[in-house]
Formats: structure tokens, C-alpha cells, sequence
């Protein structure tokens, strides 16, 4: 693709691809490049893998509603013996809430092969020395699942973020620029640990997108110089996770395991990270409005597959 192209496809990019490009130096480098190959959906390829993980959003639903014919291709694939998990960065709700919000949709997973970036903060949590946390998140966040945690929830009072050792980035919905603005100057003081439970940077909403913890953190990134940590997609650590509960399974092969999504810089970039066969999604997510083989170009991320839908 020449210059004047790849400007032009990114002048039509959705904001999530353009954001996503503009932080393209802070993501981990393509593992590899796809064929690119054309199919239908995971019906047309499914012989080729015993193990397919899917990103939710944009793959599974578009906000409360399912895909239409996911759930039933994915029950069909589950009846011959797939292996299906999700691998979500969906972190600011309680587990037991994700699964209430699959089974309405009409999938059917187990509880633990629903890997979260959520699931992987709280490993980590685990492995921890104690600290006062400062905790981002919304009011809905449900701590059930987290270790028991010295913390405080952080809002409106400065003083509250100059008295934690750290900072649990988990959540942006009830986040504000005012908030924002009392974390950096307190990060400049003096600067602590930030852990960031959803390394999105937007997410598609109803009549536009929702800032995502991810933006929060780059931003505080450039302005402190803090070095968040992430966990989720596309860093290792998620996989790491839903790798632990497949290596138990007999005959896992990651060469027939295949990653699902409808972003190129999360969920294709991750997969190739891990050393998955990827899927990118088109008709359903983020991308859908994009010249595909142009966002190929552009970000230099080439899935194996292109698929309409899942």
C-alpha cells in the first residue's frame, strides 16, 4: 500500500483503530503474518482447529443483542466435540454477572472457560505482597472474586489517591476528567504501581463509543511517565491463563487452536502473540465500516482467516 492510500485509511478509520494505531509502539510486534484467507464463518473452517477461543463483543453480541445464528453455530460446534472459551477483556463486572449476560444471549460455556482480563488481575492480585489499593471502577464492579484486598474505592477526594500505594485501573464507567486529573498529580507527586484491568482504549456503544480504561492509562503513561501494567488482550498474561486450563486437556496443540475477534490490535495481535492461528471478524464489530484489506495494510497485523461473522 502506498502513503497516500494508508492515509486515506486512516482518515476513514473508526475511532477505535485510529486510536489504536496512535499507540501502535506500546503493543507487542506481530508474531507472524496470515494468509488472509476468505470464509463464510467458523462452520467453513472448523475442521482445521479443536480449540477456538472467542472475544465476546462484536463476535458473540453487539450490545444485549446476539450476533444472529452465533449461538446456534456455536452450540452446533460445541455438540461435535469443540473446545469453545472466551477470552474477553470484559472486566468491570463480577463474573457470575458475564455469565448470567451469556446465558440469555443463548451460549452455553462453562463458568471456567471464560477467561477474563478481570480473571487475570485477580491471579496476579494473588501473588501480590499486601498494599493499600486505590480502586477504579464503577459502583457494579462486584469485588466477590477479588483476594481480600486492603482498598479504597477513589472519586472526588484528592486525598484519597495520595493515601494508597497503588492503583487498580478495573473500570471507566463512573471515571470523569476531574478524576483523572487528581490521579495524574498525584501520580507526579509520587509515583506507585498501576494495574489495568481492560487494556481497550474504546468500546462501540449506542450512537458512538465509551472511553475505556486503557485510554485513561496511555494518557497517564504520557503525562507522568507511570508505566501501567496491562492484563488482557493483547498482552500475554490472558492467554497465559486460558492456556493453564487447556494444558491439562489431552492432545492441546496451539497450531489447531484458533483465536476469534473483531479488532486487529487486541484480539488477532494477542492470539499471534500466543502463538494461535487468529480470526478476524468483519461483518458484526469494530471494523465493520472499514476497508479490511486496508486496516491489514495499515496496522501490519494479518490475521490466517477473514471471516463475515462467527
Amino acid at each position: 500500500m502506498d502513503q497516500s492510500t494508508a492515509t486515506d485509511a486512516l482518515t476513514a478509520a473508526p475511532p477505535g483503530f485510529t486510536a489504536y494505531e496512535a499507540i501502535r509502539h506500546r503493543l507487542p510486534a506481530p508474531a507472524r503474518e496470515g494468509a488472509c484467507r476468505r470464509a463464510r464463518d467458523l462452520g467453513d473452517i472448523a475442521d482445521a482447529y479443536d480449540t477456538i477461543l472467542l472475544d465476546a463483543y462484536g463476535v458473540l453480541n453487539r450490545g444485549m443483542e446476539p450476533v444472529p445464528g452465533v449461538p446456534e453455530r456455536i452450540r452446533s460446534l460445541q455438540a461435535t466435540g469443540k473446545r469453545i472459551m472466551v477470552v474477553s477483556n470484559a472486566a468491570g463486572f463480577a463474573h457470575r454477572t458475564l455469565m448470567e449476560r451469556y446465558a440469555r444471549l443463548g451460549y452455553d460455556f462453562d463458568a471456567e472457560d471464560v477467561i477474563t482480563s478481570r480473571k487475570t488481575l485477580v491471579r496476579q492480585l494473588a501473588q501480590e505482597s499486601p498494599r493499600h489499593w486505590g480502586m477504579i471502577a464503577g459502583q457494579h464492579f462486584g469485588p466477590d472474586e477479588f483476594p481480600p484486598l486492603d482498598y479504597r474505592m477513589l472519586a472526588d477526594d484528592i486525598t484519597d489517591y495520595d493515601a494508597v500505594e497503588g492503583f487498580l485501573l478495573v473500570g471507566a464507567s463512573e471515571w470523569s476528567p476531574a478524576r483523572q486529573a487528581f490521579l495524574v498529580e498525584s501520580l507526579r507527586r509520587r509515583p506507585r504501581p498501576l494495574f489495568v484491568a481492560n487494556p481497550d482504549l474504546l468500546a462501540p456503544q449506542e450512537g458512538g463509543y465509551s472511553t475505556e480504561p486503557g485510554t485513561y492509562a496511555h494518557e497517564i503513561q504520557d503525562e507522568t511517565g507511570v508505566e501501567p501494567v496491562f492484563y488482557g488482550k493483547p498482552y500475554g498474561n490472558i492467554f497465559a491463563l486460558a492456556m493453564e486450563r487447556l494444558q491439562p486437556e489431552t492432545g492441546f496443540d496451539p497450531e489447531r487452536t484458533l483465536m476469534v475477534g473483531d479488532t486487529l490490535h487486541t484480539d488477532v495481535l494477542g492470539g499471534q502473540t500466543a502463538g494461535l492461528h487468529t480470526a478476524l471478524v468483519t461483518d458484526s464489530g469494530v471494523l465493520a465500516e472499514m476497508d479490511i484489506d486496508a486496516a491489514i495494510a495499515t496496522s501490519g497485523i494479518a490475521p490466517d482467516w477473514i471471516l463475515d461473522q462467527a
